[in-house]
Formats: structure tokens, C-alpha cells, sequence
């Protein structure tokens, strides 16, 4: 088959950062490609306008065209020329896009069109209880409405988002995914101890506030333990503060936060050696479909202390490959934590557990062969 992702974001080099969004398409593509399949990558919102091979792929830089009112619609429109055309040359049999503010709205492919949910605008803004764009969830509802096929990488997520939206579309469960020969356990890698690592975001809706207050609790029962950061700053929607890391920093208690270090944006390819030094990883997030960044922990043997909320219990059973707890619940969270630094022998068992999840459910190349099933009902439908 010939498969084309459209998509905001994907990592790399060429096409800027990418998030959670991208990280599952690139698992994704690369699986599909390893199954003999043709893949483009197909890029909005870029600098310049470019096509490019790589490593099997096929990529299209689409620069958006800026017009005072009518950005969206036009490039929308360059985006449905591109599609088309390659549609007609024979290139593509199909596109997927993911339903984000709803880009594909008002796109008119000639051939099949599959929305993969990996949470709307609507959807995130209902999970942090604030008020949506009417536009976001106008054109959001309209792409689903529109789309030929629905994937949802969550029966949460695609549940919620037809409640949302008063929909009642049929979708398919495929996870996202990762190739767990690149996360995997070195036998030669050498762990930190006393390190609480969190990657991702540094944004509200990933719980990184309640992080703050959680390793105050943390730090007065264990002053060695440090708390270590990784990912880019985000601006507060709430506050309108450029940065969440200015928000966090006076949370913190003097002495604690002298143990907390914020590294910044890496490269994707440093994540792993981040993920291998840590003694166990935390993500206490209010908003999520599937994470890969959980993935990336379970694939390499970490023990995780993680939300409870909705998505959490399709990757993790609570008590068998990691502890799910509310991120509001301070105490609650601050204990699991250091239940996990005082027992090495618990953080093995549940380290185990979540790669052998990790490799029977969410592997990039079960979930390429899913989706390629999926792909196929589609187009011969």
C-alpha cells in the first residue's frame, strides 16, 4: 500500500520539534516501511516549501499561506492540491491525519481519509476544564464527521471524544507504539540512584505543578533523591505566563528545589540514555490519549508512577507495571514514589512487567500490522 501521514509536527532535523503527535507517526511510518509498504510524510506549517528521501520515506515540507483571514482555508486548499496530486501520480492510496484542531476540515481528497485520534483540542480542553475555541471544535466535529475511517489510540479517547461531540461514529482501537529495540535494557547501562526523572512537555495539563508539590513531600522524607526535567518550556493558558518553569519554580521548597535540575529540550536520540540513568520516571498528567513517552519508560525496564485518570489503565494494571495515582493527590503520589526508591527489588519486578506489556501490546510492529489491516478495509471498502 502506499500510505501518506499529514501531520504538524514529526522528528526531524528538517521539520523542526516534534511532540507526542510526531514521535507516533515516526514509530508508525518505519514499521509500515519495515512491512514493504510505500510511506509519505507530508508536513504543514514549515519554513519552505520542499521534498526530500530518507531511510524509505518520502517527505513534503508544506509552507502555510498567510493571508489575513483566509490562512487556514488556502492552506488547507495547497494541502488538498498536494494530496490529490499525488493521488493521481499513483503515490499515495491513502492519507491518515490526526484529528488536532481538526486540519483536514475542510480537504477534500480523492481518496480515503482516516482521522487517528490522538486527542483534540475539544478533548484536551474537557480533560483541563477549560473552555474550547468554537472554531477548534466546530472544524474538529467536521473533519470526524468527514473522515472515510476512525482509529483511536485509546477506547478512552475515542469514547470520550464521541461524547464530546455528540458523535456516535464507530472507531478502531490501534495504540500508539514503539520500536523496543530502541528502547530497550543494555546489560552494560548503569543506573542513577535516587533519581525521579519526568520528559515531556513542561506544560499545566501534564501535571507538572502538582510535580513541584509532590517533590516538596518527597524531599523531606529523602533529601538524596533529585528530581530531573526534560523537555521544552510551554507557555500557561491559565495564567498567561510565558513559561511553566518560571510557575513551578517558587512551588518548590528552598531545599528541594536546590535537588531539582531542568534540563531542557534534548534530542530525541538522548532520551533513552536520560531514561536509562533514572531510577524511576513520573508522569502525573490531567490530559492524555496514549503517551509514548510512558512507552519509552516501560520498553527499558522502568518502574512508573503515573496518573490514574481515564487512558492510564489500557497501558499500566496499578500495583503490577507501575502505580497509577491521582496527580492531586499529593501524599498518595509522593509515598508511591518512595516506595519505589526503597525497594530495588519492586522497581525490577514492575520494570520487567511493563517492557513485557510494552513488547505484547504496543510493539511498532504489532501495531504496523493493525493498522495496515485497517488501511486495507478502508481503501477496498
Amino acid at each position: 500500500m502506499k500510505i501518506a501521514f499529514l501531520t504538524p509536527e514529526y522528528p526531524h532535523p528538517k521539520t523542526g520539534r516534534s511532540g507526542g503527535i510526531g514521535t507516533s507517526i515516526f514509530n508508525l511510518a518505519n514499521a509500515l516501511v519495515g512491512l514493504g509498504h510505500d510511506i509519505s510524510i507530508l508536513v504543514y506549517g514549515q519554513d519552505c516549501d520542499d521534498t526530500f528521501m530518507e531511510n524509505g520515506l518520502c517527505f513534503y515540507k508544506i509552507k502555510n499561506i498567510k493571508v489575513k483571514g483566509l490562512s487556514l482555508i488556502l492552506s488547507q486548499k495547497k494541502v488538498e492540491r498536494l494530496i490529490n496530486s499525488l493521488y493521481h501520480s499513483g503515490k499515495i492510496e491513502l492519507v491518515e491525519a490526526p484529528d488536532w484542531t481538526g486540519f483536514t476540515a475542510f480537504i477534500k481528497p480523492k481518496c480515503p481519509l482516516v482521522i487517528r485520534e490522538n486527542g483534540s483540542d475539544t478533548y484536551f480542553c474537557y480533560l483541563e476544564q477549560r473552555p474550547v475555541k468554537f472554531k477548534n471544535k466546530f472544524l474538529e466535529k467536521r473533519a470526524l464527521v468527514k473522515a472515510d475511517g476512525i482509529i483511536s489510540v485509546s477506547a478512552f479517547t475515542g469514547t470520550l471524544t464521541n461524547t464530546l461531540f455528540g458523535l456516535k461514529r464507530a472507531f478502531t482501537v490501534i495504540p500508539n507504539s514503539i520500536d523496543t529495540t530502541l528502547f530497550g535494557v543494555n546489560s552494560t547501562d548503569t543506573t542513577e540512584e535516587q533519581t525521579i526523572l519526568y520528559f515531556g512537555t513542561l506544560i499545566r495539563k501534564k501535571g507538572l505543578l502538582e510535580l513541584a508539590k509532590i517533590f516538596n513531600l518527597v524531599h523531606k522524607t529523602n533529601k538524596k533523591v533529585r528530581l530531573v526535567l526534560v523537555g521544552k518550556d510551554s507557555g500557561d493558558i491559565r495564567t498567561g505566563s510565558s513559561s511553566t518553569w518560571q510557575l513551578m519554580q517558587p512551588l518548590f521548597d528552598a531545599s528541594a528545589f536546590n535537588q531539582v535540575r531542568y534540563l531542557g529540550a534534548v534530542p530525541y536520540s538522548e532520551i533513552q540514555k536520560l531514561i536509562t540513568k533514572a531510577t524511576i520516571c513520573v508522569f502525573p498528567s490531567f490530559a492524555e490519549a496514549l503517551p509514548v513517552s510512558w512507552l519509552e519508560a516501560m520498553a527499558m525496564e522502568k518502574a512508573i508512577v503515573a496518573s490514574n485518570i481515564g487512558w492510564a489503565q489500557e497501558m499500566i494494571e496499578d500495583g503490577k507495571e507501575g502505580f497509577l495515582v491521582h496527580p492531586i493527590t499529593h501524599k498518595a503520589y509522593a509515598d508511591r514514589i518512595l516506595e519505589l526508591l526503597e525497594s530495588p527489588e519492586k522497581r525490577q519486578r514492575f520494570g520487567v512487567a511493563a517492557r513485557e506489556k510494552v513488547k505484547a501490546k504496543f510493539s511498532h510492529d504489532l501495531v504496523a500490522k493493525q493498522s495496515e489491516a485497517f488501511y486495507k478495509s478502508v481503501i477496498y471498502k
